[in-house]
């Protein structure tokens, strides 16, 4: 039962003998009318209000680091997440966000690029880092040891709450779509209520795990400074 459960995210499916189910990262690109590209529409409104927002808040974040167009890493980062969730709420598209494979190598080549941009160039900086301000003496090594074991498991933690949130939602809504043919016909017009409402609830998810990715992501890199 739990095989077969946890098969939904399987990259399993082929054509032509080509396994194509990663393709589905780039499936926002192409779902984007051209008209967003030829002229001013609604569509390009919105979503250029929602990046201005985000350039502004990641420009705050990041301080002086944010002069530069660093936020431009940032924001693309949040959208090429938010997209792909929401690509992965329609049925029969493979959710690349889902699994390890993507998370951790979102995560872990940034955490790398901060943490020797840091090491290297801002040495005395880091060191200062890892004993907060007030600290007594006694409990410095401690600290230290606490400090380095958190940074160290930031990619992890990066990766797994994205991937966990996502493979959470779509467990719930697939179990509750395999108790449907034993029910009755009252109990199935309140189960689909139920998913109409998780899939809202997994909307909201996929706009909230996208923003905190890249929130985190940018504080991250504005300690390094």
């Amino acid at each position: 039962m739990m095989t077969n459960l946890f098969s939904v995210f399987d990259p399993s499916s082929s054509i032509f003998n080509l396994s194509l189910n990663w393709l589905s990262t780039f499936l926002g690109i192409l779902m984007i009318p051209s008209a967003y590209w030829l002229m001013p529409s609604r569509y390009h409104i919105f979503w250029n209000n929602i990046l201005l927002t985000l350039h502004k808040e990641f420009k705050t974040l990041l301080g002086p680091m944010g002069a530069n167009g660093s936020t431009f890493l940032f924001v693309s980062l949040f959208s090429m997440i938010l997209f792909n969730n929401f690509m992965g709420l329609f049925p029969y598209i493979f959710t690349s966000t889902s699994h390890l494979t993507l998370t951790l190598t979102l995560a872990l080549p940034l955490w790398l690029s901060f943490m020797l941009f840091g090491w290297i160039n801002n040495t005395q900086h880091m060191f200062a880092h890892l004993v907060p301000q007030g600290t007594p003496a006694v409990l410095m090594p401690f600290m230290v040891c606490i400090e380095t074991i958190s940074n160290i498991i930031r990619p992890g933690t990066l990766a797994v709450r994205l991937t966990a949130n996502m493979i959470a939602g779509h467990l719930l809504l697939t179990l509750l779509g395999n108790t449907g043919p034993s029910m009755s016909t009252i109990l199935l017009s309140v189960l689909i209520i139920t998913q109409i409402a998780l899939l809202v609830l997994e909307s909201a998810v996929a706009m909230i795990q996208s923003y905190v990715f890249a929130v985190l992501s940018t504080l991250y890199s504005s300690e390094v400074n």
